[in-house]
């Protein structure tokens, strides 16, 4: 039976894959996105998660499109990269609202309706920054690790009205944004890694799916690493 699923910032790289495998299963997928072209197939809807009233108009389009959200994989994320003592208060800011209070506004609206269905998954997609921490990313890396107490608190909220709650770190993955990385900088970053290449979008979308399946049913509160090794112990 098609469920409905909302991925939000999943109208490219780790979003769409993991939207467009969602798709492949038979399921009704909705993304967020700021203004750019929405794939075939998808339902596109035009929020940013800063803005309360924009993520609850999204949710209202696609609840009248598709039925409640049953599967949210909370993915919009931003970055704004620079040491500590240059970091202004407006970057750590904006980070942070976007990467952990944007996914604070997107849950709260979407439980209203697991709650009354009883059954609901989700998915936040993290990194493996948030666990090892990365210099010059402490904003990042602060909202990244927060969507671990974020998500293992609505385990414990959540868990007796059958909505279950993880989170996935990726590690590095082949996407535009590691792309234009000097080579220098990308046989650096490979050297730290056990499996010794990038991620394919692809292998976070199916650990994505795994998680909304009734295969994980028993699995809530957990933090599954998808970095080919590169946070072991953390």
């Amino acid at each position: 039976m098609a469920r409905s699923v909302l991925v939000t910032g999943g109208n490219r790289g780790i979003g769409l894959a993991i939207a467009r495998a969602f798709a492949d299963q038979g399921d009704n997928v909705a993304v967020t996105h700021r203004g750019s072209e929405t794939p075939e197939g998808l339902l596109g809807v035009k929020c940013d998660v800063t803005d309360a009233e924009q993520v609850d108009a999204a949710f209202t389009e696609i609840e009248e499109k598709q039925g409640p959200v049953e599967i949210l994989v909370s993915n919009a994320g931003i970055t704004d990269d620079t040491l500590l003592l240059r970091m202004s208060e407006e970057q750590f800011s904006r980070v942070l609202d976007a990467n952990l209070t944007g996914a604070f506004r997107v849950t709260k609206r979407a439980t209203r309706g697991m709650l009354r269905k009883r059954w609901g998954r989700l998915i936040y997609i993290s990194s493996v920054v948030g666990l090892t921490g990365s210099a010059g990313q402490a904003n990042y890396a602060a909202s990244k690790a927060g969507l671990v107490g974020f998500s293992r608190s609505l385990a414990r909220e959540l868990g007796s009205r059958n909505i279950t709650s993880n989170v996935i770190t990726p590690g590095f993955v082949a996407t535009e944004m590691t792309a234009v990385l000097p080579e220098e900088r990308k046989q650096e970053i490979l050297g730290q890694v056990p499996l010794g290449r990038y991620a394919d979008t692809s292998e976070i979308a199916s650990a994505v799916t795994f998680l909304a399946s009734d295969s994980a049913a028993y699995i809530t509160g957990a933090v599954l690493p998808v970095d080919g090794g590169l946070g072991m112990g953390h």
